[in-house]
């Protein structure tokens, strides 16, 4: 068992940056791949960015177009997203998952079995 606790959302205004974060506590965090998701209401959770448990190999979703980073550091079984240049499409619950995963699969929510409980973020001037 893996739990995972988000933290870091917030209001923020458009060109803005946040970084959420990502606590996992049980088993070991380094035995998983980390994944990031975002979810808006009346919408299907979809994928934003991975990182292989070594954290060699991020992998993003189209949309990020060079404005997040995904990291990880293993040490203190943590993960984060960095987010850049935000605008008010990027509205939405973000959510950590952890699973074995690779980098090179297509990347849904089946394939996580751990989640956290999601952080808002809201873009808003």
């Amino acid at each position: 068992q893996v739990q995972l606790v988000e933290s870091g959302g917030g209001l923020v205004q458009p060109g803005g940056s946040l970084r959420l974060s990502c606590a996992a506590s049980g088993r070991a965090f380094s035995s998983y791949a980390a994944a990031w998701f975002r979810q808006v209401p009346g919408a299907e959770r979809e994928f934003v960015a991975l990182i292989t448990l070594s954290g060699f190999r991020a992998v993003y979703a189209d949309f990020v177009k060079g404005r997040f980073t995904v990291s990880r550091d293993n040490t203190k079984s943590m993960a984060y997203l960095e987010m850049n240049n935000l605008t008010p499409e990027d509205t939405a619950v973000y959510y950590c998952a952890a699973d074995r995963v690779a980098a090179g699969a297509a990347i849904t929510t089946t394939l996580f079995q751990y989640w956290g409980q999601g952080t808002q973020v809201t873009v808003s001037s």
